[in-house]
This record gives C-alpha cells, sequence and structure tokens, in this order.
C-alpha cells in the first residue's frame, strides 16, 4: 500500500541505508540522520536526498565508477567481476525500487515527479536487464577488462600525490585477482554457450600482447604503463629518491603481477579461440531472440520491432542517397553513384598521410574547426558547458581495435576535461571530407556539450546528471552533425557530402544490425551491403560490422534518436510560428540530462505549450 505521508517514508529511508552494511557510501552519522529529521517537512529536498543516497550507494560497489566522479575511496581497487557483485548490486536495487515505489509522487514538485518516475523506470529496467546479464561479451574488440586496465589507468587514474601513486600502483598488484575473476566469468559464459564470435580472439590476443610490450617486459622503450605512471610521478613535488622508489615498486609490480597475469589472460583467451564459431548474431545466444528485443528496447528507448527498425533504414538510405546525387551534380562529377562512392574512397585529396606531421595536422584542423563552431554557439544556445574540451589521437596500445572516433567525459570536480579521441592509426579511415562532421559530433556542439552540460545541471539529482539513454545521447550526437548545415558551415560540398556519408552511416546501421541479429545475415553478407550502399573503405566497414556484432542493438539508436529529435523541432516549429525560438528548444532538450525519447517528447511538448 502506498505511503501517504512522503516525507516520513523517505527519512525512514534514509537511516535504512545507513544502516545497510553493503552500501559504505551512504552510512550516515547521527548528524545525517538528524539532518534528515529536519527534512521531515520538506519532502522534495528530501527526495532529491533519497535519490542521491540511492545513486551514491551504488557508485560505491565501483571503484571505478568513483574515480570517473573524481572521488577517491578506494582509488587502488577494481571493480569486482563476480556473481557476489552482481548479487549486491541486484540487491541494492530491488531495495532502492521498493523505497521509491512506496512514495507518493503527488507531493513533489513537477521536476521531481519527473525525476520519480525516472528512477523507477530506471532501476525496473535494471531488474530487466538482470535477467541478461550474462548475454554480453566480457572480453571483445571493442571494450573489455583486458583493454579497460591501460586506459584507465592512463585516463582516469590521476596522479597528484603519493597516496595517489601507492593507489596506481596497488591497481596494477590488484591485476591478477582481476583478471582471474574475469577469466572464470569468461569460462561460465561458454558453458552457457555465450561467447564471442572467432574473428574476436586474434584482436583480443593483440591487444593483450600489446599492454605487456616494452620496458620492464623486455628491453624495449618503456611500455604504455611504465611510461604513464613515470610521466605522472615525474610531475610530482617530491623528491627524487621518493620518486625513484615509487617507480621501482611500480616496475615491480608490472613484471610481478601485470606481466604473468596478461601471459595467463592470453592462454585463456587462445584456449577459447580454438572452439569459438563463426555465428555472429545474437540468435545464437541462448533465448537470443528474445534477449535481441530488449536491447532494442534498450537502446532506443522506444517499442519498435526490429522489422520496423530495419524498414526505417531503408527508407533513410534511399532518401541520403538521393540527397548525394544532388550533390553529385553539384561538383560536376559524371558517373553513377557508386563510381562518386569509388572517387571519395581513394582520391588522394581527401586523406592526410598516414606521418605524425600528417596526423598532427588532423587533431590541429579539428581542434580549430570546435573553436569557430564555440564563437556562435551563443546564437543557438543559452545553457552551454563549463568544462574544457581537448582533441586527441587514440593512444596506440588500442587503436588498432577502437573505433574511429569517441569522446570522454570531464571530471565532475573540473580535474579532467573532455576529450575527443580521433583514431589516426590509419589516416586512409578518416577522410577530411568527414573531418568536421566528426568535431561537430564528438565536441560541439555534440557529446562534450551534452554530457558536460547534464553533469552540470546541479539542481537535478546524480542519476540524471551521469545517467545514460544511447538514444538520446547519441541521437543529439548525430542531431548535432546536421545542425551545423543549418548554421552555415560545410560550405565546401565534399564536406556537405562527409556530413549526408556519417548520416547514411547511421542509416545503414539500422538495416545491417537487425539484419545480423534478427534476420541472420551472415557477417560478410553483412559487409556486402555497406560496400555497395556507403563511400566508406572496406577497413572502415569491416570494423563497422565487427562492432555491431558484439554490441547488438547499440548502433540503431544513434538514427532513431535523431529522427525523434529532428521531428520534435520541426512539430515545434510548426505549432509556434513565429514564436519558435532555436535557443530554448535546445535548452529544453539539453536542460534534463538524458531521457528516454518519449520524456524528451513531453518535455518538449511541455516546452511549447509554455510558448504560447
Amino acid at each position: 500500500m502506498k505511503k501517504t505521508i512522503l516525507s516520513a517514508v523517505i527519512a525512514a529511508a534514509l537511516v535504512g541505508c545507513g544502516n545497510d552494511a553493503t552500501v559504505q557510501q551512504s552510512n550516515h552519522s547521527e548528524a545525517g540522520q538528524a539532518q534528515a529529521t529536519d527534512m521531515i517537512n520538506t519532502p522534495d529536498a528530501a527526495f532529491l536526498q533519497l535519490v542521491d543516497d540511492q545513486f551514491m550507494a551504488m557508485v560505491a560497489l565501483s571503484p571505478e565508477f568513483q574515480t570517473s566522479l573524481g572521488i577517491k575511496d578506494n582509488y587502488g581497487k577494481w571493480d569486482e567481476i563476480s556473481e557476489a557483485a552482481d548479487a549486491r548490486a541486484l540487491a541494492l536495487t530491488q531495495s532502492s525500487l521498493q523505497q521509491l515505489e512506496a512514495l507518493d509522487p503527488s507531493l513533489l514538485n513537477e521536476q521531481n515527479q519527473l525525476s520519480l518516475r525516472m528512477a523507477i523506470a530506471q532501476l525496473t529496467q535494471q531488474l530487466e536487464r538482470n535477467r541478461w546479464r550474462n548475454h554480453g561479451y566480457p572480453v571483445n574488440q571493442m571494450y573489455g577488462v583486458h583493454s579497460k586496465v591501460p586506459s584507465f589507468l592512463i585516463n582516469q587514474h590521476r596522479v597528484t600525490s603519493v597516496s595517489d601513486a601507492e593507489a596506481y600502483i596497488e591497481r596494477l598488484n590488484g591485476v591478477p585477482t582481476l583478471f582471474e575473476q574475469l577469466e572464470a566469468d569468461m569460462k561460465a559464459r561458454q558453458e552457457l554457450g555465450v561467447m564471442p564470435p572467432a574473428f574476436v580472439y586474434p584482436m583480443v590476443l593483440q591487444d593483450s600482447r600489446n599492454i605487456i610490450v616494452g620496458a620492464p617486459f623486455d628491453d624495449g622503450e618503456a611500455s604504455a604503463l611504465l611510461a604513464d605512471f613515470t610521466g605522472k610521478v615525474d610531475a610530482l613535488d617530491i623528491d627524487d629518491s621518493q620518486k625513484q622508489t615509487l617507480i621501482a615498486n611500480a616496475t615491480t609490480a608490472l613484471v610481478e603481477h601485470v606481466g604473468p597475469a596478461y601471459e595467463q589472460l592470453i592462454e585463456v583467451l587462445e584456449a577459447q579461440a580454438a572452439v569459438a564459431t563463426t555465428d555472429d548474431g545474437a540468435w545464437k545466444l541462448p533465448q537470443g531472440d528474445e534477449y535481441y528485443a530488449s536491447q532494442l528496447q534498450m537502446m532506443t528507448t522506444t517499442d519498435l520491432s526490429a522489422d520496423e527498425i530495419h524498414n526505417i533504414g531503408l527508407e533513410e538510405v534511399a532518401r541520403i542517397h538521393g540527397e548525394m546525387r544532388d550533390i553529385m551534380a553539384q561538383v560536376g562529377f559524371e558517373g553513377d553513384l557508386q563510381e562518386f562512392f569509388e572517387f571519395m574512397r581513394t582520391d588522394p585529396q581527401f586523406y592526410y598521410p598516414t606521418s605524425p606531421e600528417g596526423k598532427q595536422r588532423y587533431l590541429d584542423e579539428a581542434t580549430a574547426l570546435i573553436d569557430t563552431m564555440r564563437a556562435q554557439l551563443d546564437d543557438y544556445f543559452g545553457i552551454q558547458p563549463k568544462a574544457a574540451l581537448e582533441v586527441k589521437a587514440v593512444e596506440a596500445f588500442r587503436e588498432q581495435s577502437a573505433g574511429k572516433a569517441f569522446y570522454s567525459r570531464p571530471a565532475p570536480d573540473g580535474s579532467r576535461p573532455g576529450v575527443y579521441y580521433a583514431n589516426l592509426y590509419d589516416m586512409n579511415s578518416m577522410p577530411t571530407y568527414q573531418m568536421e562532421a566528426l568535431a561537430y559530433h564528438e565536441g560541439v556542439p555534440g557529446h562534450h556539450m551534452q554530457l558536460a552540460i547534464a553533469q552540470e545541471l546541479d539542481e537535478l539529482p546524480k542519476f540524471r546528471r551521469f545517467g545514460s539513454y544511447t538514444a538520446y545521447i547519441e541521437g543529439w550526437g548525430l542531431y548535432s552533425e546536421l545542425l551545423p548545415k543549418e548554421m552555415g558551415y560545410y560550405q565546401d560540398p565534399y564536406s556537405d557530402f562527409g556530413r549526408l556519408a556519417m548520416e547514411l552511416w547511421r542509416a545503414c546501421r539500422l538495416v545491417v544490425d537487425t539484419g545480423m541479429h534478427e534476420k541472420r545475415w551472415t557477417r560478410e553478407e553483412a559487409i556486402e551491403y555497406l560496400q555497395v550502399n556507403t563511400p566508406n573503405p572496406d577497413g572502415d566497414i569491416v570494423k563497422a560490422i565487427e562492432r555491431y556484432i558484439v554490441m547488438p542493438g547499440q548502433a540503431t539508436a544513434y538514427k532513431i534518436g535523431m529522427i525523434k529529435i529532428v521531428e520534435l523541432r520541426e512539430a515545434a516549429k510548426i505549432e509556434l510560428g513565429d514564436k519558435f525560438d532555436i535557443r530554448g528548444f535546445h535548452d529544453t532538450v539539453l536542460g534534463s540530462g538524458a531521457v528516454p525519447l518519449d520524456i524528451l517528447e513531453e518535455n518538449v511538448n511541455a516546452w511549447v505549450e509554455s510558448q504560447r
């Protein structure tokens, strides 16, 4: 039965969280309990305290998430990979959901009513996702514990004190235990029939071997981890003897713990590679059809079926091909669309050399594009991010398997900027005609705008500031490629073709993702579809298809999200006419953090009504 006195329930819930031994972050002192009592007459404040406590309780279960948020509790630890850890997270999710379902929404203001709805929906979805917790591939070419160790230490673990450096060494020493848990998880999934396809293993093995190349593992130059640790320690304001002691301890950890752990992991990977199959789609997994339907619902935040998504993709591909033919006519190209694709793939004018100079030129020009865009933001956005943004090349140890571009959000305390990573391993996969659209998508007004702004919305509870809905986030990223066209950018028709090529890429994803996972297309059939329908080079195409295979449904979110944002904007223009304000629309979309697409529609409709 629902409680009618919200504040009393929340006060009790707060004290209850404090007494739960698994929730270290929410362990309230007597002062904290007194504070909860003081909030008896302030339901909104009490509610926000409750959901923030619930969020931090979940954060307390993840040392790595703590680090990403700039929290240095458990700074020397890794996340636990085990059934016991899953059970603790599940119990916390169930407990949090019970607390929230007992609340009376009518006692909250409108914004907090929305937060309550979202919190309940998220927790409910987490319970649903628990059913499929063993269906993913914990090690694959896109992400995994094997590549997380170096990327996390290098990009997330800051060293501003001796204790930070010692925590780094503790994490190095903890790699064997982490990998033992990983290997047990991999073997358990193998028994369930959940293994990556055969093509994954050579890439994962290569990435794993790359980590233990260089000093102190051999006589070469410093390995990625030793170079990172040494550079961070050298920057500390401590005497040389302390620095040398720390570096020596890290070297010992690398030799005695990290190296052997990777060698053992490589043996396990080689054993699995010997029995891996070439079946690629999610249909091969236990209850694969049901699993894929769940993935689509989670990724798109819609009830669209695989067939519906497939058909939307086909329609969008046809439309974009038509716009590309218009550009062919504009530049005076003689030939058909396939010949134009081949021209765009191969003409040297569109590619910088794969050399230090060529790579630096790309980074410099991408940075300049973002700086130019920033100068015009005031005309289109009221809300803008405070966090800094950098453009960097993907590190050498993971560039061969990583995607072509991605974004890493800034630390909430400003200690780490947002980063747009460009993968410059093979410059033939980074045509200059796509440079503009990529910079806008990953940087400004794309992911940096959305993610940095979201975590700076202090009036929202933490679970919304740091929440993630793929259709919203990637839909905004793709919308951010279109918006600059309307702002007067892409003056070079080839750059405009690049924008269309990237939109076409996302439209084709709707076709190939559903094709492989629902319609049982082979990897080769999916590759052929992209070869015929996009201008992307073969290397780009193969890497993309292999990504979609190990991340079922994720690729469909981009275009579905973009379509919804554009539909809402155009509907608002029709409704408001001269009263439509693009700044107001964008602030409405960005001002609530990441939300499911149905709630985004509610927010925009409410804004439209307010503008009448």
